[in-house]
Order: structure tokens, then C-alpha cells, then sequence
């Protein structure tokens, strides 16, 4: 099956450089997609994107490239609930993957194994209107109750302004719940101001909440412009990222999110989205941390 790409859309970074900052052995790169190939698994017909083809093989392949261990697929929106694609992208990896899927009231306690067996270990649930249409909250609780069963835990992808209207619900969910890319901040806003201090109130006062300080390609508005030599961009994300990883060490994580979807103006080399890591944890045990001993407590515990 063909697919036309929604008009615009901008392919993964090709070439991706060797990045200056080595990771430390053992790395987990805690938030990338897998699209398709579209003619082996085709993109959900109430999509609100048609993104390019990424591969799982191509995906294990910049892995490889810089240098992390393992990765956590995250079920993008334009496949809906239909896991497939993220799936045999878990089966393919070895055991080097886990999964985060999208899940409907209606899937079964028998398919809820298989994916659990499979290497699942969280679902999703967005609230960015422009990328789905939202699930009823009530739906949403009866999935969380039945995967806290399973040991899973709930990813949470919304912006900053409605936070104040999703802080209830967020605050009953029965798992651990960890929120993308910070609640995608406005970096036009001070990182002290109220917006992202209530984001910051709102981890304090909850402790199983966690954090992805990921994407300062979608969160920059400053951009990739170097400000300081070539490996040095998105210097007006440092401050919020940098805030949350000191402030909550054990409860932060990060990835590539590759391979960028939605994004409108640039396509991010990788190499330089990981040279950006020391800058926001700056030494080498919030380094270890972020990228090891948290990913793998929640994605890779001993008992499972």
C-alpha cells in the first residue's frame, strides 16, 4: 500500500554525525517511533499525519551510530492502536527494546500479555488536540487501572497551558505516570515564571511522576543556530531541562525521538540532539542516571 506524505513533511536526518559526547556504556535512548514501512503496516485511516517511512532496522541502525544500548519505541499517532509496527520492532530487537503502546477500551486481557511478553511496559495517553482526538477521561482511567496490573505505567504527552485543567486527572492515574518532553514548555516565557513552576509543583507534590527532558528541537525557539561553535544549539532549552534534571535525578529520562515527527522548520541532526545531553546533565553521575539507572528501573527491573 502507498501513502501519500502529509504535504511539507520533513524526512528523518540522513546522515547523522558521530556526536562529540560519548554516552555511557550501557545507554538507553527512552523515546523514539517507528513508522511503518507503511506497506507492511499500513498508517491508521483516522490519522491526522502521513509521516515518511523509519524503520525499525533504520532506527537500530542510529542506535548503533550513537552509540546507545537500547531503546524505547513509543507507539506514534499515526498508527493509532494498531501496535504492529512498534511490536515487531520489539521482537526484531532482541530484547534491546521496550515498548509504550496505544491502547482502546476495547482490547483484551489476552492481547494486554501478548504485548506485555512482547516487551510492552507502559501506554500513552495525548492530549495534544492537533494530534488526536481525545480519549474520554473515564475510558482512559479504566486503562490505567487495568495495566497497573500488569506493572505498567502511563505516558503523558500535553502542553503547559492545559495543565491546569489535566492536573486532577493526572494526579488520580494508579501507575507511574511520565510526561513527554516536559510539558512542552513556552521557552518565550522565563523558566521561573508561573507556567513552568506550576509544572514543577505539580512533580513535587507527586512523586511517581517522571520526566522526559527530551526534544529541544521541537521546544527551541532559538533553533539549531550554533551559539557557541558548531556542537552547540538550542542553548534556550538549557535552563528548563537542566532545572528538572538536578531538581528530580531519579525521575528524569530522555531520548531522540526520532524520527521527529511534525517537525516544521528543521530536521534535527541526531548526533547533535545528543552533544546537547552533558549541557542539561552536567556531571557524570546525573549523566548516568538519565540515561541508564532510570530507563532501566522502569523499562528493565530485575523481575521482569
Amino acid at each position: 500500500m502507498e501513502f501519500q506524505k502529509t504535504p511539507g513533511w520533513l524526512d528523518w536526518y540522513p546522515n547523522p554525525s558521530k556526536p562529540r559526547f560519548q554516552v555511557p556504556a550501557g545507554s538507553v535512548d527512552a523515546h523514539c517511533h517507528v513508522f511503518g514501512p507503511g506497506a507492511e503496516f499500513p498508517f491508521a485511516a483516522e490519522r491526522k499525519y502521513t509521516p515518511c517511512d523509519a524503520s525499525a532496522g533504520q532506527l537500530f541502525a542510529l542506535r548503533d551510530q550513537l552509540g546507545f544500548a537500547r531503546n524505547v519505541i513509543v507507539q506514534a499517532t499515526c498508527h493509532g492502536a494498531d501496535n504492529r509496527a512498534m511490536l515487531d520492532a520489539l521482537v526484531r530487537s532482541n530484547g534491546l527494546a521496550r515498548g509504550v503502546a496505544t491502547v482502546k477500551r476495547s482490547v483484551s486481557d489476552a492481547e494486554l500479555e501478548a504485548m506485555h511478553s512482547a516487551g510492552v511496559r507502559g501506554v500513552r495517553f495525548n492530549f495534544v488536540k492537533r494530534l488526536v482526538d481525545c480519549t474520554p477521561k473515564a475510558e482512559l482511567m479504566e486503562i490505567a487501572a487495568r495495566v497497573k496490573a500488569l506493572g505498567w505505567h502511563v505516558v503523558i504527552y500535553f502542553e503547559a497551558l492545559d495543565l491546569p485543567e489535566l492536573w486532577d486527572f493526572f494526579t488520580a492515574l494508579p501507575t507511574p505516570v511520565v510526561v513527554d518532553h516536559m510539558g512542552r514548555p513556552d521557552l518565550a516565557k522565563p523558566v521561573n515564571g508561573p507556567e513552568f513552576e506550576l509544572f514543577m509543583r505539580f512533580m513535587r507534590a507527586h512523586e511517581h511522576v517522571w520526566c522526559k527532558v527530551s526534544c529541544p528541537e521541537r521546544l527551541s525557539v532559538t533553533g539549531p543556530k550554533a551559539l557557541n561553535g558548531e556542537r552547540d544549539a538550542y542553548r534556550d532549552v538549557v535552563p528548563f531541562a537542566r532545572r528538572v534534571v538536578e531538581t528530580f535525578p531519579d525521575r528524569v529520562l530522555w531520548g531522540t525521538d526520532w524520527p521527529h515527527p511534525n517537525l516544521k522548520d528543521h530536521m534535527p541532526d541526531d548526533g547533535l540532539l545528543v552533544d546537547f545531553i552533558p549541557h542539561i546533565a552536567s556531571t557524570a553521575e546525573l549523566q548516568r542516571k538519565l540515561l541508564i539507572d532510570n530507563p532501566m528501573r522502569l523499562y528493565w527491573p530485575p523481575e521482569q
